[in-house]
């Protein structure tokens, strides 16, 4: 599963775990009930069973083999669990209920962690990653989105991030270069429509939370900030409303239509961008073949996202999956020094070479864009800093109720202003906060 529908479906996953409070029950174990250390047996690894996953089962039975090898006495044995949302909620539920059932190490997604901990079911192994070497490799930003109040529950794995993909020959014709600003960004798109009326300038989708929010970002605002110890609501600060007000401006006759636009998901403007009818869409990483099977096949170039000031990155999601610990592991040790074999170097880049995930060690993302030269846009915006979502396990819930896409349908549609449409959006999201 690649990032869209990861990190979708991690969402429901934790939503559906706080709104039946079934990932936190009182039976799951805190870590003094945990069976112990043990430094040999049978280590046991959940990883996501992925479209495309024999390759990455390639790449993990070296890594096992080379683990078994260095750990006389030690056997790792990997399961690998259905990505649905639905099973892995109830796979999840289980082990956090009957930790005999559980698995020492876990892959999830990083929106899932709020979740996780609130369930009391990851282990804190900030301790354990002070002695790693390629710890100071870890892209600070990406780094982050694995530390709850303080206190690190994951080891990212790999990351993917979204670019701006342009119609390479559009733009060649119309004597364009690629957008290096957000007026480059409108321009381009005006200027397409009109030679290409049967083209939208860009596609944008009032359901694309993760296409809306690098708006957001570069104009200073955010969903939400801390107040204390506490999330506020902030996506009706005035940096925010600027920032919405740019993306939902995309929404119109020569960018894309608001009758056609505004219940496009992420999905959905991939398929409208590969199908030839846009010239511009904002795209992660993972959309190249999907892309590279449709009709822009060798018509099309990536860059980063502009910001409004010219030559200026604008902050993207870091979606992606972490590695954890669970609070309940019988072999813990065992399992974070497997995990820091995953997403150490070598096999990161083997991951890469696999599945096409992003590494986090910016070493790493250094090699395999120097490889790859479409990777470029995407590490190059990982430099300049991504951003993530609220964690709290609020965050679940304000993803689930479809808050962001909403305010941004109201707005797009003509049934609110920026204004009204972000301070209903606010009230929502603090609602949100002050119920968890």
């Amino acid at each position: 599963m690649r990032l869209i529908g990861r990190s979708a479906a991690a969402v429901v996953l934790a939503a559906g775990c706080l709104a039946a409070t079934a990932c936190a029950p009182g039976t799951a174990a805190p870590a003094a009930d945990r069976a112990g250390d043990d430094r040999t047996g049978t280590l046991q690894v959940w990883l996501y069973n992925e479209a495309g996953n024999a390759a990455k089962e390639a790449v993990i039975a070296k890594a096992v083999g080379e683990f078994q090898a260095s750990h006389q006495g030690v056997t790792v044995r990997v399961g690998y669990i259905d990505t649905d949302a639905s099973a892995r909620a109830a796979k999840m539920k289980g082990a956090f209920n009957d930790p005999n059932s559980a698995p020492d190490l876990v892959e999830f997604g990083n929106t899932d962690l709020p979740g996780y901990v609130a369930a009391g079911g990851l282990a804190d192994i900030g301790a354990d990653l002070d002695a790693w070497p390629d710890k100071g490799d870890l892209d600070p930003a990406i780094a982050r989105t694995a530390v709850v109040d303080g206190r690190t529950y994951g080891l990212p794995w790999w990351v993917g991030v979204r670019a701006l993909y342009y119609r390479s020959d559009l733009f060649t014709e119309a004597g364009l270069a690629p957008p290096a600003s957000y007026a480059d960004l409108v321009a381009a798109t005006r200027s397409i429509h009109a030679a290409h009326p049967d083209t939208f300038g860009i596609a944008v989708g009032g359901k694309y939370t993760f296409g809306a929010l690098p708006f957001v970002w570069d104009a200073g605002g955010d969903i939400a900030a801390k107040d204390g110890t506490a999330y506020k609501a902030a996506i009706d600060s005035p940096a925010s409303q600027a920032g919405i007000k740019r993306y939902t401006d995309l929404f119109g006759a020569d960018g894309c239509p608001a009758q056609q636009c505004a219940d496009l998901t992420g999905g959905k403007t991939v398929d409208l961008f590969a199908a030839g009818k846009s010239a511009m869409a904002i795209l992660p990483n993972s959309s190249r073949s999907k892309v590279d099977a449709g009709a822009v096949k060798g018509k099309y170039g990536v860059v980063p996202l502009p910001g409004e000031k010219a030559g200026s990155i604008a902050p993207a999601f870091a979606g992606g999956n972490n590695l954890g610990v669970m609070k309940a592991a019988k072999h813990h040790t065992l399992a974070v020094e497997f995990a820091r074999l995953l997403a150490g170097p070598a096999y990161q880049e083997q991951m890469y070479d696999a599945m096409g995930n992003l590494p986090t060690l910016r070493s790493v993302s250094a090699r395999v864009a120097a490889k790859d030269a479409f990777l470029k846009p995407f590490t190059d915006t990982i430099a300049a800093g991504t951003r993530f979502v609220p964690l709290d396990q609020a965050w679940a819930q304000i993803d689930a109720q479809s808050v962001i896409p909403t305010m941004l349908q109201q707005v797009v549609t003509g049934k609110a202003d920026v204004a009204k449409a972000s301070g209903d959006a606010a009230g929502r999201i603090t609602s949100a906060f002050a119920a968890h």
